[in-house]
């Protein structure tokens, strides 16, 4: 089965670790990942990234030349991507970048005017309604019209093109998986004592953007009333959160039992995964619908949350957007916004050391059976053959 994929997202060498598994779960399996030869990733100014090819067995990254350097929606091809699927020839297309690109109506209509026969799939993220209006919304319609598979980020997503038209195949699962060979359980004694937490101590933690659709301020709410015992909260992330974090700390008298560790490589986040006895996702959905789109934000996955099961961390989270799907019951929910019951749940793991162990082990298997690379690759090839099927 030859596999050509198409999305800026793999100009990232450690994004690619799902298909290239993919190209070694068989031997007659082809991968070529087709990237703009040019990309400006967002929020770092006057950065532009020039990608290399690479080859490793049945596995390729090809750059190709594109109009746009930093619109998802936007970008499109060069025409030497014709001379790529003519000679490649492939059996399934896959565009990364959602059902409104441009991108996806390009490669749907080299497929058909290559008579290339080769099944169309796109991947999206997107998870709040909307409504599309000319040209946007013929666009769409051509998309959806072609399309074979739709692979879905979260079960929101997959709903609202249900509404919009979509009947064919659809699969749920991230886009990304998570490496457990990078995080999985181990001791991090040295980094605890450098950073001041002593043994006794019960570590709730947070990793990723300090803004305020990520609930932060009500996990700090959440932490007031808990047990007298020795406990620190460990932020891991930056953002423009940080100085309404430090005085609403300041405000409750807690300042003291609050680490906040900024600019963390994503190979070291781990280390700090492991200082945690629980990790929380507070997030919060945002987002309000006014004329044809939806303004705001829903919680999409929360990747940290399986990257802290690996690690056979239990896990909180809300219950926004993707969340209570990603964690199953292999943690605690709450609702979002509502400290108190948030502070609930974190007392529940305080006191109950077997019921945040049952919890790491279910989580740790879930990630095993759902989330890594390898599992990932094996759910999408069968997706593959049902749609080639």
């Amino acid at each position: 089965m030859k596999i050509l994929v198409a999305s800026h997202t793999y100009i990232v060498n450690l994004n690619c670790l799902k298909f290239r598994t993919l190209a070694n779960l068989e031997p007659n399996l082809e991968v070529t990942i087709i990237v703009p030869k040019k990309w400006k990733p967002g929020g770092i100014q006057n950065q532009i990234i020039e990608t290399r090819p690479s080859i490793e067995g049945n596995f390729r990254v090809i750059p190709i030349s594109n109009f746009s350097q930093n619109n998802q929606g936007l970008l499109t091809f060069g025409t030497d991507i014709i001379s790529v699927l003519k000679t490649f020839k492939p059996q399934i297309i896959q565009v990364e970048q959602g059902v409104k690109s441009l991108a996806y109506a390009q490669l749907i209509t080299l497929n058909r005017l290559l008579g290339l026969k080769a099944k169309n799939l796109f991947f999206t993220w997107w998870n709040l309604p909307y409504k599309s209006k000319f040209p946007i919304s013929w666009l769409e319609s051509y998309n959806l019209k072609h399309t074979d598979g739709l692979i879905a980020g979260n079960q929101d997503a997959a709903d609202i093109l249900r509404e919009h038209g979509y009947t064919n195949l659809a699969k749920v699962m991230p886009q990304l998986g998570v490496d457990e060979s990078l995080f999985a359980p181990f001791d991090r004694l040295k980094l605890a004592e450098k950073l001041g937490i002593q043994s006794n101590d019960f570590v709730i933690g947070y990793v990723g953007r300090f803004v305020a659709e990520k609930g932060l301020v009500t996990l700090i709410k959440s932490v007031i009333n808990l047990p007298s015992k020795s406990w620190k909260l460990v932020l891991l992330g930056r953002g423009e959160l940080k100085e309404k974090i430090i005085i609403e700390a300041k405000k409750i008298g807690i300042e003291n039992r609050i680490l906040i560790i900024e600019s963390v490589s994503h190979d070291q986040v781990p280390n700090y995964i492991n200082l945690m006895n629980v990790l929380v996702l507070p997030s919060e959905t945002t987002y309000q619908f006014k004329t044809l789109t939806a303004v705001g934000w829903k919680e999409q996955f929360g990747h940290v949350l399986i990257e802290a099961m690996a690690c056979k961390i239990p896990v909180i989270g809300s219950d926004s957007g993707e969340i209570p799907h990603v964690i199953g019951d292999s943690g605690l929910i709450f609702p979002e916004g509502d400290f108190q019951a948030l502070n609930k749940r974190l007392e529940q793991i305080m006191n109950s050391p077997q019921l945040a162990k049952d919890l790491a082990e279910k989580g740790y298997q879930r990630v095993l059976e759902k989330y890594t690379n390898k599992a990932l690759a094996k759910q999408l090839l069968d997706f593959y053959k049902q749609l080639i099927n």
